[in-house]
């Protein structure tokens, strides 16, 4: 059995065990107190020496992205080596904040990017009717187009089009590594907090910043705008810059992780000694 919620009982795992069947808890950082007999942590650093999480010990602790979870089509996009330094004259840039984008980050990110005012070729997902609007009423600037879409099962094939990858710091992170997407993230709420400060100081990624502050009203809030469109600037400026994030990621995150969580889980069953 996989448990994997913030909000479950901490008893459950237990109850579990003591039935006699193998458990497998998802944590983030804090194994919440669920009583399992494995605990996977896939954020970035939590195999580090102290990355211990609370409740768990090593010999039950799968951490790190070499247990990353993929999707079958991320698998399948992904190539194989980095991106090269090329230069482009108009970057295709991709954004997208998530299946709901519930804090509607798209609309703010989206123009952080035209702000930059370098030629680009835009993509935003939106994730909802209202998002779609907002971004319907941004205007472009010279050199400049935007595309909105729906959400699509096709992202995998778009991340690997794209030149650079605006996103959140969630688990898509993973995906946007193992896909070799030279990417810049955005912290958009506080669970993403730890992960996206480790990934951007390993220069797995760029970083804009956390949502709440770009959106600040007032000279805070567009001292940071202004920063993160800077950023943004040198990244579609600098091909090498762009390949460089795409070979750190490439090598962090190799696609296979889903294979050795379940040898790990298996093991414990007898499955695999059969």
């Amino acid at each position: 059995m996989v448990l994997d919620s913030y909000e479950l009982d901490p008893a459950g795992a237990a109850a579990l065990r003591a039935a006699g069947v193998v458990t497998l808890a998802i944590v983030d950082g804090d194994t919440r107190g669920q009583d399992a007999d494995l605990y996977l942590d896939q954020n970035f650093g939590a195999d580090a020496p102290g990355g211990t999480a609370p409740g768990s010990d090593a010999g039950t602790l799968l951490a790190g992205t070499r247990y990353a979870l993929l999707r079958d089509s991320v698998i399948a996009a992904r190539p194989s080596a980095p991106r090269t330094a090329t230069p482009v004259a108009r970057p295709r840039v991709l954004a997208f904040f998530g299946g709901t984008d519930a804090v509607g980050a798209a609309p703010l990110l989206t123009r952080v990017l035209l702000d930059t005012g370098h030629p680009m070729e835009l993509t935003v997902l939106a994730a909802r009717p209202r998002i779609e609007a907002e971004l319907a009423a941004l205007t472009c600037g010279r050199g400049q187009t935007l595309r909105v879409v729906p959400p699509t099962d096709g992202l995998p094939t778009m991340i690997r089009a794209a030149d650079l990858v605006v996103s959140a710091a969630g688990t898509s992170t993973w995906e946007l590594c193992c896909l070799a997407a030279p990417s810049a993230l955005v912290c958009v709420v506080d669970n993403q907090r730890e992960s996206y400060h480790r990934v951007v100081a390993h220069g797995l990624a760029a970083g804009l910043g956390e949502l709440p502050e770009l959106a600040a009203p007032g000279m805070a809030g567009r001292a940071a705008r202004a920063a993160a469109a800077g950023i943004l600037r040198g990244l579609l400026g600098s091909p090498r810059r762009r390949a460089a994030l795409s070979a750190r990621g490439w090598a962090t995150v190799d696609g296979q992780g889903r294979g050795r969580v379940a040898d790990a889980l298996l093991s414990r069953t007898g499955v695999l000694n059969r």
